[in-house]
């Protein structure tokens, strides 16, 4: 009352600063009118930002505040300003607003949050709701309390629900309310913390955080734990969560990793059998599938199957092949197990150090030093397409009809093998070209296994599948999303598979 305003602006979306001075003494009016928090303050002294600022209102700069008034029964106020300007702050939850009347016009000439169109045409006079608080008509809403006092919040509610109120009889109802009404009038204001939010309540706490018979300090404070210490925790909270995750996945691939491993490891070599088969060709007719041997490896006799479309020898050499693969897929996966390790770690001491941080410019030093925030648009980057690795190789599994022509389009090179379920609708896959490096035979059939699960052959126990290199397909102008003209393909058989079983 008796300052004048002096600027008006905002620097943070959905926060209107009002600056007011008499001259000796001045106090600001911070609304914080987010849909998520709306509260208040009234610091004696707050730094504008050199930058990403906008003056705001320049038709009340210079007028003097003459009258503060409540509107009765209702979450606003209004001040009066000189030159009948009026400014009302209505503080209704998500659809919280500051609203300028001028010269007794019942409708507002602006709005701070002009997104809020049904403000456009709200009278002034309609915020002032006339309750009666007599008995009578408490008993004709049959006590119900939300009905007799609509502005009742979720904490004086909870109060008379502990009290019994629901299960009490008309006339202890009303002793009820009324002793409610005899509490919420009393000037002692306490900020209560309830699951991870903080509430200002005019009622008894047990066991407040903060508690003054100062409506301005209290309005202070809320807004300090509401927009700024709640804000630190949600942000504190949601990077721990972050490596938590982190830690979560990588404990899981330790587990999954180290069993594959293990099996890898004991069972017997393909390279014995293949022995076995080698020193006994005599005995191998063409087009056998099954034969008993002697395994001299484990001195039995053993059933041992082989490729009808195979000689024994070509056979063996599959085996061979198959027992050198393993022997890279072994240290491959011992070289993961490593790299994970290493990441299973680094998680557990980014937690603890998350942990021991107690000041927002400590969290922010520590996201910045960790370059979390670039970290988190990377993965929340879209891509259009599944990630896998096989040997070393990256395999690229389009997800829909478009996002196989995405990948075509963004992610393919010409070198890049291209694989798909022949004459059947599926994914189109790459296997990323390896400068100097042969694409090994192993590598197609698992893209192919991959193929052949990713369309329409799914459930088949056999599927065709095509592949050649990027550079002999092409897209043809004015065809549906994921076809192609393909020229040089080749045509390899496989087992639909899914990524569980291929990797």
């Amino acid at each position: 009352m008796g300052k004048s305003i002096y600027e008006c602006f905002s620097q943070n979306k959905d926060e209107l600063v009002i600056g007011c001075s008499d001259g000796t003494d001045q106090r600001y009016i911070r609304a914080n009118l987010l849909p998520v928090i709306s509260t208040l303050a009234f610091p004696e002294d707050f730094k504008r930002s050199k930058k990403n600022t906008i003056s705001l209102f320049p038709e009340i700069i210079g007028k003097t505040v003459t009258n503060i008034q409540v509107y009765e029964n209702e979450r606003a106020f209004w001040m009066d300003l000189d030159q009948n300007i009026r400014l009302v702050f209505k503080l209704h939850g998500t659809r919280s607003n500051v609203l300028i009347y001028e010269h007794e016009n019942p409708l507002p000439s602006l709005l701070f949050r002009n997104e809020l169109r049904d403000d456009k045409s709200l009278d002034q006079k309609s915020l002032n709701v006339s309750l009666d608080l007599g008995f009578d008509r408490f008993a004709n809403v049959e006590g119900n309390a939300s009905k007799f006092i609509p502005t009742l919040g979720k904490i004086p509610r909870n109060w008379l629900k502990e009290k019994g109120y629901i299960e009490a009889d008309l006339k202890r109802k009303w002793s009820l309310i009324q002793e409610l009404i005899d509490l919420l009038d009393t000037p002692l204001f306490s900020i209560v913390k309830e699951d991870q939010d903080y509430f200002l309540s005019t009622l008894p706490a047990a066991n407040p955080i903060f508690q003054t018979s100062d409506p301005i300090e209290a309005c202070n404070e809320l807004f300090r734990y509401k927009v700024v210490i709640q804000a630190f925790e949600k942000e504190k909270k949601h990077w721990i969560k972050y490596f938590e995750d982190q830690k979560k996945k990588a404990q899981s691939y330790l587990e999954k990793t180290e069993s594959k491993l293990k099996s890898l490891q004991t069972e017997a070599s393909p390279a014995q059998a293949a022995d076995v088969i080698m020193a006994n060709l005599h005995q191998i007719k063409p087009g056998t599938e099954k034969i008993e041997l002697f395994n001299f490896y484990t001195q039995k006799e053993e059933v041992f199957r082989l490729k009808k479309n195979l000689s024994p020898q070509r056979f063996a050499e599959s085996l061979y092949r198959k027992s050198k693969n393993r022997q890279v897929e072994i240290q491959h996966l011992e070289e993961n197990l490593q790299a994970k390790q290493n990441q299973l770690d680094l998680a557990e001491n980014k937690i603890r150090d998350l942990e021991s941080i107690s000041h927002f410019r400590q969290l922010k030093s520590f996201v910045k030093d960790n370059n979390l925030t670039q970290q988190q648009k990377e993965k929340e980057e879209q891509v259009p397409f599944k990630r896998f690795e096989v040997e070393g190789f990256e395999i690229l599994v389009g997800k829909s009809a478009k996002s196989n022509d995405e990948m075509l389009r963004r992610y393919a090179w010409k070198e890049d093998l291209w694989l798909h379920a022949k004459d059947v609708s599926g994914s189109h896959v790459l296997i990323k070209y390896k400068s100097g490096v042969n694409f090994p035979k192993s590598v197609i059939e698992n893209a192919a296994e991959l193929a052949a699960f990713y369309s329409k052959n799914k459930n088949e126990s056999l599927a065709a599948v095509i592949y050649t290199p990027v550079k002999y397909v092409r897209k043809v102008k004015g065809s549906a999303p994921g076809a192609v003209m393909v020229d040089k393909e080749k045509v390899v058989m496989a087992v639909p598979k899914s990524p569980r079983e291929v990797l």
